[in-house]
């Protein structure tokens, strides 16, 4: 599947307010921005409510890991045909929480294009971006982990990175898709990551926790121009 330019990734990572039938409301609030405005919005539910959610809405919905296993006996991991059965569009990967392997990357990467599913890999430095860039996923996003769940946005802290980042990865691929992340909290971060160069943003807390969510998602599909 091909996710539009630019995107809003919302990962709700394992929090209990995006958790069991949380998941689905907030999915469907973001379902509902994402139908008003037009914008690409791309939900990353925790896995026990990642079939459920996909099955409800009609926004993509990505997992938040995939596990380098076979299918068969390999009893609690999560694999690429998993979610694909589940329902999921695509899966991030190598998030700063649950950090893999470069070959493992490349390996869960040629197996979720085998399966027809989209892949962001999260990455923490210029030099892991290009070489994962040259592996040709979906997207990678740009997360320094030091900025990851604070209030203040790598494009405020550290918009160097991602100029270098979009450089590294423009020069070894000209289709990767580039998201920005760490501490993207309203529109004008996602103003500022687009003018840096990059396709969009991956963000979890900003919206998970606001307590007017819809507001917070259409103030950030604002950002996106």
């Amino acid at each position: 599947m091909t996710i539009p330019r630019p995107v809003i990734v919302v990962n709700f990572k394992t929090y209990i307010e995006s958790s069991g039938p949380a998941a689905l409301e907030l999915a469907r609030i973001c379902e509902q921005v994402s139908n008003e405005t037009g914008a690409a919005i791309v939900v990353a539910p925790p896995t026990c409510d990642l079939a459920m959610v996909a099955s409800s809405v009609r926004i993509p919905v990505f997992s938040q890991h995939v596990d380098d296993v076979p299918s068969g006996s390999t009893t609690g991991h999560v694999t690429v045909e998993n979610v694909k059965s589940s329902g999921a569009k695509g899966t991030l990967m190598n998030h700063s929480e649950r950090r893999i392997k470069i070959a493992e990357i490349h390996e869960l990467i040629v197996r979720s294009r085998r399966v027809g599913i989209e892949t962001i890999v999260c990455t923490n430095n210029v030099g892991v971006s290009k070489a994962c860039a040259a592996m040709e996923p979906g997207f990678v996003a740009i997360e320094p982990p030091e900025l990851i769940g604070g209030d203040i946005s790598v494009t405020t802290a550290n918009p160097e990175v991602v100029k270098e980042t979009v450089a590294a990865i423009r020069s070894v691929s000209r289709s990767v898709g580039i998201l920005c992340g760490a501490g993207v909290k309203n529109g004008r971060d996602v103003a500022k990551a687009i003018e840096l160069g990059t396709n969009g943003v991956l963000l979890a807390s900003g919206v998970v926790k606001a307590k007017d969510r819809k507001a917070v998602l259409l103030d950030l599909v604002r950002g996106l121009g």
